[in-house]
């Protein structure tokens, strides 16, 4: 019998951050993409645009993306995937995955689940940081929805 070898798989995180409301509520908030600029600090300066299937990011000094979204479900999934369009690269980036869900865990809690796939090309100084980044956004989102309706 002959070993199959295979690639090694990447290093994940899961980045959590629980939530006083509904997990539909915050289902619905989180899946609405044009929201996001309100909570993901990545598209809050620039022009997201919906267009097909996709929506393209472009952002305010140049370069931007295109993003797919998990289609509409009941189950949580918040799922997305990117393709990058950075200034001075070749066309044809790879798409990147990116899981992520909101579980119900009680009476009117959630609690995000964000799984961090490190990338072939990042350092571990930026796996750290995008972890960081992705904490502080779930908190934001955390605190928009748990606001005062008009606050």
């Amino acid at each position: 019998m002959t070993a199959m070898t295979e690639a090694p798989s990447p290093a994940t995180r899961v980045i959590t951050q629980r939530v006083a409301c509904d997990w539909r509520r915050a289902w619905a908030l989180a899946a609405d993409p044009r929201r996001l600029p309100e909570w993901a600090s990545g598209l809050s300066s620039g022009r997201f645009t919906h267009e097909g299937e996709h929506w393209r990011f472009e952002a305010a000094g140049g370069g931007g993306a295109r993003v797919r979204f998990a289609p509409p479900n009941e189950l949580g999934v918040l799922d997305h995937w990117v393709t990058p369009d950075l200034p001075g690269e070749p066309a044809g980036a790879a798409e990147i995955y990116l899981p992520f869900r909101v579980i119900g865990v009680g009476k009117g809690v959630c609690e995000f689940q964000f799984t961090l796939l490190r990338q072939p090309s990042m350092d571990d100084a930026a796996f750290e940081r995008d972890a960081g980044w992705i904490a502080k956004d779930l908190r934001t989102l955390r605190d928009l929805l748990e606001s005062p309706p008009g606050a």
